[in-house]
């Protein structure tokens, strides 16, 4: 046996434990059901009451749709700001850091989530099957204002240390939470529209992480296997804090369910799956007559002879 036998097999990337195939297929269902179907069209057609705007939504005043309020990263007119810094810290991040596969794949996750998202709104049609108000039958599906906080927050997850992730995985849950309860509470998207662009951005981060080198797997290998459930505590309070509607009950906590599922989608993405330790070759017994076994003692004064 050699040296290079007993060595280790070379380390593996951990997996995504939500592949980017299962978040498409979830993103296409989202589609199929809500959108074109008079089921998930009526269904969300409901939550929206037709005499009611934004103004009952709790977070009406930091939402932007208030005259000369202003809005909350990254809506109404902060969007583009917001995608900017964010890709221009990412940079930052990564030149820091020097983690280059990394950085490179982060900058891919948010460019393909948005440029994803901008295809689906333009290619996927919302036919109107429940003869519904004109207000009611623009296209929304993907969200944009929740695309930009899922692909930083996931794109920041990818440059991040290893001993800060779990801290910038639960605040980049608490703002994905936040975003998709405030566009759902003021009326501006569905819930099939924030899980939609959710699903989008855990896909792309899926891919991007499934395609990092083989070499940039020690950066991986200790990434914690899964953050702890208390950081899903701030997510919650805060989809139910900005979901709610002063008006309705039902649809706040809908809006609020499915923020917080946002936020759960985003926490099972970055869970990693455990790297298996490195195999050795199992040992075995030396033979005497093995020219690799390691002299003894007695082969010593054997080859020496009796000392006097």
């Amino acid at each position: 046996m050699t040296r290079q036998d007993r060595s280790p097999l070379p380390a593996r990337a951990a997996r995504p434990l939500v592949p980017a195939l299962l978040c498409l297929l979830g993103f296409l269902a989202v589609y199929l059901v809500a959108v074109c179907t008079p089921f998930g069209q009526r269904t969300e057609n409901s939550l929206i009451h037709e005499n009611a705007g934004a103004e009952p939504a709790w977070i009406y005043g930091w939402s932007g749709a208030a005259y000369r309020s202003s809005a909350m990263p990254p809506l109404e007119s902060t969007a583009m700001p917001t995608l900017l810094v964010g890709l221009a810290v990412i940079v930052c991040v990564t030149l820091v850091r020097r983690c280059w596969w990394h950085g490179l794949a982060a900058t891919g996750t948010v460019v393909a989530t948005v440029g994803a998202k901008e295809l689906a709104r333009t290619v996927l049609p919302r036919p109107d099957l429940v003869d519904a108000r004109v207000s009611l039958v623009e296209a929304s599906f993907p969200s944009g204002h929740v695309a930009i906080p899922a692909g930083l927050a996931l794109g920041a997850v990818l440059v991040t240390s290893p001993r800060l992730r779990p801290y910038v995985t639960a605040a980049g849950m608490l703002w994905l939470a936040v975003t998709a309860g405030a566009v759902q509470a003021t009326y501006h998207h569905r819930p099939s529209d924030v899980l939609g662009s959710t699903l989008l951005a855990c896909a792309c981060y899926g891919l991007a992480a499934r395609l990092l080198p083989p070499s940039s797997a020690a950066a991986d290998a200790h990434h914690p296997r899964t953050l702890t459930a208390v950081a899903l505590a701030p997510a919650a309070i805060g989809a139910l804090v900005t979901g709610a509607r002063s008006d309705s009950v039902v649809p706040s906590l809908i809006f609020a369910a499915a923020a917080f599922l946002c936020a759960a989608l985003l926490w099972c993405t970055t869970a990693r799956e455990p790297v298996p330790s490195a195999r050795r070759a199992p040992h075995r017994i030396a033979h005497p007559a093995d020219p690799e076994r390691a002299p003894t003692r007695q082969d010593r004064t054997a080859v020496r002879g009796p000392q006097p």
